[in-house]
């Protein structure tokens, strides 16, 4: 942007540049919507662990045990999908019709974790445990849950992302923006299936 500017009987041009920002807006309101996000579940884990540690028993009698082996296969498939929408990055850097490919195997591979969650919960729920059956229960949905929340609320920002990216409409920091929301749905749940699965 150019602005005229009188000074001692000249007329002289001060030229302003555009200063071109370090992080995207898109992208920096991202990472502060996860930085929140992990607060959130810090303070979730943190209160779990407590109950946990005080309990004479755990898991509390007559509660069924949590599917590990299950879970693990799931949990494959979802660090999968975060390692096929590194390679959509990859790929839409040298070519942007290309990176649709992995783009879509990671839309699916999250939706094979949200289905299969939905699986293991109707058969948790046949067994007795629910919301108010015990401080598991109450736990386990309450984390399990909003983690579940977030993970659909990233598939459909992947899924926009894939449609932009199919009209050829996708910019970059869009891209970034939907990487690091999966990038958190995919990171904290290995920690979430150490603590509430294994602990």
């Amino acid at each position: 942007m150019s602005v005229a500017v009188r000074g001692a009987g000249r007329l002289r041009i001060a030229s302003e540049s555009r200063r071109s920002t370090l992080v995207p807006n898109a992208v920096m309101a991202m990472i502060i919507f996860v930085f929140m996000e992990v607060m959130f579940f810090a303070g979730l884990m943190s209160a779990f662990a407590i109950i946990r540690s005080r309990a004479p028993l755990w898991p509390p009698p007559g509660q069924p045990r949590l599917p590990l082996e299950e879970t693990a296969l799931n949990t494959a498939a979802l660090l999968l999908s975060g390692v096929l929408l590194f390679a959509t990055r990859r790929t839409f850097q040298r070519d942007h019709r290309r990176a649709r490919t992995p783009l879509l195997a990671a839309i699916l591979l999250g939706a094979f974790f949200v289905v299969f969650q939905g699986v293991e919960w109707v058969a948790l729920i046949g067994e007795g445990l629910t919301l108010t059956s015990s401080n598991l229960g109450s736990f386990f949905y309450l984390i399990v849950g909003l983690h579940a929340l977030h993970a659909v609320a990233a598939l459909g920002v992947l899924a926009y992302t894939w449609w932009l990216l199919r009209r050829g409409w996708l910019a970059s920091s869009q891209l970034a923006a939907a990487e690091v929301f999966w990038y958190f749905v995919v990171g904290v749940w290995p920690i979430l299936y150490l603590t509430v699965y294994l602990g």
